[in-house]
């Protein structure tokens, strides 16, 4: 059985997935994580279905803590969406990873979260889960755990700095979901969280746990559609080679490994990405793309991490200026971040710069894309002009762009269709509880739930 260890001072002992799941946060204050990288049979998982091999993928991770048949059904139902590439002009394939419930990434690993728990949970043991949102996460958490026996959720997101269709999705909840829009930014949000779950007592009256990515229940199944999206690009490679501009055309498979451009913000996606190039996935060079709030992007170039209050953008769910699995990054790669720098760069993408690449991106190839995939189309744009590598590209199209119909019309004079999945929700629409950026009043509302 595998284990998972706090990135936290004291190190204490590892723990199961199961035990790393319901603490969500390691007593110490630290971050699971897991204490080897399991190395992937690629061969075993080519022609699969994306349950299939996510099932695949989790197994190695889990180490048999879940019996592989029953994981196999859990990612069937947690997984019961596609998550296709798309190829755009110029050597980029777009991985699409907004086809779940709520429009957004998120979803993906928010739903094999909701079923592990579901399995996993003591039923006698009172259940709370606690989220900070910048966008996304709380829609997909809410979604995911609506049907879970007496979970109850609890959701907090920076007031006015969520899109409007983002707030529908937060305030349109179910019954067992409380909203708090709190006066401040995410990273206020992020630390009332951490502070909750400092406070040991209350962790265990409540039966506290997160939804965040700062639950590794959250985090491994992200490492799947990197595993997915590497083997269809492979898979696909004798097709799309032909169609390939000569400078990116691949000679073999072998030697096309694709650049991964991740939209960054608070790090999890990235974390993933490159645990799962780790495992053996074949991805090349990796991208962090991140909006003006670039802390990450300072830190990888000068290993100083200089904390400021996040700026708000387009890109509404980067919006993070202390991003949590930075301490992930730092635990499994030692003597970061000269060690990750091989592997990963940076790129930072200005307001304008998105704006006009979700125009030029429409323009090019009819699609409306929104605004945290343009960032990462923009950052591919400068990272190719500035390293001189025109290897074919993987870009994370991580939301829907009819989640942000006002940044999208601003850009191309087009109001985005809503997503099938999303058109019911304005009579759902509960007025949310507003909160201070205030840990103890948050703490002191979560004891009145026990």
């Amino acid at each position: 059985m595998r284990g998972f260890r706090s990135t936290g001072a004291r190190g204490e002992g590892a723990v199961t997935f199961a035990e790393a799941v319901f603490a969500g946060q390691a007593p110490d204050g630290g971050l699971f994580v897991p204490d080897s990288v399991p190395a992937l049979d690629v061969h075993a998982l080519l022609g699969r279905s994306f349950a299939r091999r996510a099932s695949l993928v989790l197994d190695a991770w889990l180490g048999g803590e879940i019996a592989p048949s029953i994981l196999a059904t859990l990612c069937e139902r947690a997984f019961n969406f596609p998550v296709p590439l798309v190829p755009i002009p110029a050597g980029v394939t777009l991985v699409e990873l907004f086809h779940g419930p709520t429009a957004a990434f998120k979803d993906i690993g928010a739903r094999f979260l909701a079923h592990a728990v579901a399995l996993l949970r003591d039923p006698e043991r009172p259940l709370t889960i606690l989220v900070a949102t910048s966008g996304d996460t709380g829609s997909a958490v809410a979604h995911a755990f609506a049907r879970i026996p007496a979970a109850r959720v609890v959701l907090l997101y920076p007031a006015g700095r969520v899109s409007p269709l983002q707030e529908l999705q937060l305030t349109a909840v179910p019954e067992n979901v409380i909203s708090l829009c709190v006066e401040g930014t995410f990273d206020d949000c992020q630390a009332m969280v951490k502070a909750a779950f400092a406070d040991a007592e209350l962790v265990q009256s409540v039966g506290l746990t997160s939804a965040n990515s700062i639950n590794i229940g959250r985090l491994l199944p992200q490492t799947t559609y990197y595993v997915h999206a590497a083997l269809e690009f492979l898979e696909a490679m004798p097709r799309a080679g032909a169609g390939m501009p000569r400078r990116v055309r691949p000679s073999t498979a072998a030697a096309a490994l694709p650049i991964v451009v991740v939209p960054s913000g608070n790090l999890g996606n990235l974390t993933a990405g490159l645990l799962a190039k780790r495992q053996g996935a074949p991805l090349g060079k990796f991208v962090a793309a991140v909006n003006r709030n670039d802390a990450f992007a300072r830190w990888l170039a000068t290993g100083k991490m200089r904390r400021e209050r996040a700026v708000q953008t387009p890109s509404n769910a980067m919006d993070v200026a202390d991003p949590s699995n930075l301490a992930r990054l730092q635990a499994l790669w030692p003597r970061a971040p000269e060690s990750l720098r091989a592997d990963l760069a940076a790129a930072v993408v200005s307001d304008a710069e998105t704006l006009e690449e979700i125009r030029a991106t429409h323009v090019a190839t009819k699609r409306l894309v929104c605004p945290h995939t343009a960032v990462g189309l923009a950052a591919l744009r400068r990272y190719r002009a500035e390293s001189g590598d025109e290897s074919p590209a993987l870009v994370l199209a991580t939301a829907h762009p009819g989640k942000f119909p006002e940044v999208v019309r601003d850009a191309t004079g087009i109001t985005p269709p809503l997503p099938p999945s999303l058109s019911h929700l304005e009579p759902l629409r509960r007025a949310p509880r507003m909160v201070r950026a205030d840990a103890a009043a948050l703490r002191a509302l979560l004891r009145r739930l026990a």
